[in-house]
């Protein structure tokens, strides 16, 4: 890669950490993979698919198997790299450690595909394209998170990069392509199969594969990712034959299960999922056309637009949407976009219209990239009361006058908590006495013994007496004589405030956030970065909305 494209894509990996240390906690969709993670660091990967020796209790996915199961191909793969630096540093946050490695193999394969657009386009379009990439803020924040589609996205930004030289490329290259896409289509997400079948169709219909290369492809790419996922989730579930994604394929959209977490009409990935995700609006209303009108780009730009675009179409069909799952398009669409504005940066001498639209799209980069670093990154990192909730908890206990005076130590972690945050990784090691509880029976927690039991209870907060949390109430009619008191509320992301002049701003989440990564300099320097910002803005400004969210009860014995 050529120095300057070289130096500018650093930005993928330092961002994504970035992004990782500001919201180091997870959220219910990533429990699988980061529950499996932890209890594969801790325990290991069972022994065959009848471990007769091993205690279910060691890991989570027994307790709680969700709707279907998962591969744990991706965990397995993150423990085995974590173990060594482990070794090394036995008290290292781990939770940060498998993600931030996560984060770094997605970076990676960022800058692998910036280097690809390079050899094939010029250091123009791949600078373009690390600007424009890194700008978004979906991809960046998401890179590091535990989803089965985050462990799909760096394969099929290897699998892409592959495929950049169209043409130009061997044909082993476009096989290994089409292998890599179906191997994470078999083992992580199974909507891949229709990008493998679009970008499989304009490969034949260009030419550049032939019908039994595309066929020796996906069945290398079919027997090898059944052969990896069959045998580990064989071991980690416990059950043989098992393949997830096909049972996750079966639910989700030959029963129509996925409906029931709610729908979206066809248009719903055109006009709301790829905008947000682009995020810079002149990427799409501009540098795009642009490059399906020059005919020195259009060949390129339709060669990565069309399988992209087919797929997100056909996928439309689905009636469960959500942005992550087409979240695969985006670093071919934003080199279309590239292709666009790097046309428009080796014209801008010569054309007016180059030159002005040069300048537009500098300022909206660096302004999306403002929007998303000021108030998307403090807005979400607010969006997990949970994870702060169990970690002011260990604190507070610390500090507490009685610590000595117990042994063990029982908790109750609710429903909230344990959706925003709340993982194992968290949760200290039973040895020191720590018990939890995440007991989601209603009967069970009716009664005066299940809560006589606790010392703390993690409740969602309740703004006044007369609308207490379910499980409060339970806990309050439970046992009426009881005393609790609440020695810690967490705030949490409620919405977005927008400031009229004059109006000042809390900055309650950015505090939060950059006093614990910076100290009190970068709170001083966000605040001169804001009043700056607002003078521009002519005294109007945008903020995170906070509310109580998550409080700890601590029981009173006499």
């Amino acid at each position: 890669m050529g120095f300057a494209a070289a130096a500018l894509a650093l930005l993928f990996p330092a961002l994504i950490l970035l992004h990782l240390f500001v919201a180091p906690y997870t959220k219910v969709e990533e429990s699988f993979h980061v529950q499996a993670a932890h209890d594969l660091i801790a325990h290991g990967l069972p022994k065959g698919w009848n471990d007769l020796t091993l205690n279910r209790t060691n890991y989570d996915h027994f307790a709680f198997p969700g709707a279907v199961p998962r591969s744990a191909l991706g965990a397995v793969a993150l423990a085995l790299l974590s173990k060594p630096v482990i070794w090394f540093n036995a008290g290292i946050n781990q939770q940060l450690l498998v993600r931030g490695i996560l984060g770094l193999f997605n970076a990676s394969s960022l800058a692998i595909y910036a280097n690809g657009l390079r050899r094939s386009f010029g250091q123009p379009v791949a600078i373009w394209y690390i600007i424009l990439q890194a700008s978004q803020f979906h991809v960046i924040y998401y890179a590091s998170r535990l989803l089965s589609n985050m462990f799909a996205f760096g394969m099929t930004n290897i699998a892409f990069t592959l495929l950049l030289s169209g043409p130009k490329s061997s044909p082993n290259q476009r096989s290994l392509a089409l292998v890599l896409l179906t191997i994470a289509g078999i083992v992580f997400r199974s909507e891949l199969a229709l990008l493998v079948g679009t970008q499989t169709l304009f490969l034949l219909a260009t030419r550049q594969v032939t019908i039994p290369r595309a066929i020796f492809a996906g069945l290398v790419g079919l027997v090898s990712g059944l052969a990896l996922t069959v045998c580990i989730d064989g071991a980690f579930w416990q059950s043989f034959p098992l393949w997830p994604e096909f049972e996750a394929f079966r639910f989700n959209v030959l029963a129509g299960q996925s409906s029931e977490w709610g729908t979206e009409p066809w248009s719903f990935y055109f006009f709301n999922a790829l905008p947000r995700l682009l995020f810079n609006p002149l990427s799409y209303l501009l540098a795009i056309p642009v490059a399906l009108r020059q005919p020195a780009t259009r060949k390129s730009a339709a060669a990565l637009l069309i399988p992209a675009v087919a797929f997100v179409a056909l996928y439309s069909f689905q009636p469960h949407k959500e942005w992550r799952f087409i979240i695969y398009v985006i670093p071919s669409l934003t080199s279309v976009a590239a292709l666009g504005a790097g046309f428009l940066w080796t014209h801008r001498s010569r054309s007016f219209f180059a030159r002005w639209a040069t300048r537009a799209l500098v300022v909206s980069s660096f302004g999306v990239f403002l929007l998303s670093s000021l108030v998307l990154l403090p807005a979400s990192a607010a969006n997990y009361p949970g994870g702060q909730a169990i970690d002011a908890l260990h604190r507070q206990h610390a500090l507490s006058k009685d610590i000595s005076a117990q042994s063990d130590i029982n908790v109750y972690l609710g429903n909230l908590a344990c959706q925003t945050g709340v993982t194992r990784f968290l949760q200290q090691d039973s040895s020191s006495g720590w018990v939890y509880d995440k007991t989601e029976d209603e009967g069970m927690k009716s009664t005066g013994g299940f809560w006589d039991r606790f010392d703390y209870v993690v409740l969602e907060a309740s703004l006044d007496e007369k609308s207490l949390d379910t499980d409060e109430g339970r806990l309050r009619l439970a046992l009426p004589t009881s005393a609790w008191e609440s020695v810690y509320v967490v705030n949490g992301f409620t919405g977005i405030s927008v400031l009229r002049p004059g109006v000042p701003a809390t900055g309650i989440a950015e505090r939060h956030i950059l006093g614990s990564i910076g100290g009190t300099r970068a709170i001083e320097l966000f605040e001169v970065i804001r009043k700056h910002a607002r003078a521009l803005l002519r005294g109007w400004w945008i903020e995170p909305r906070m509310e109580p969210r998550v409080q700890i009860l601590k029981r009173v014995r006499v």
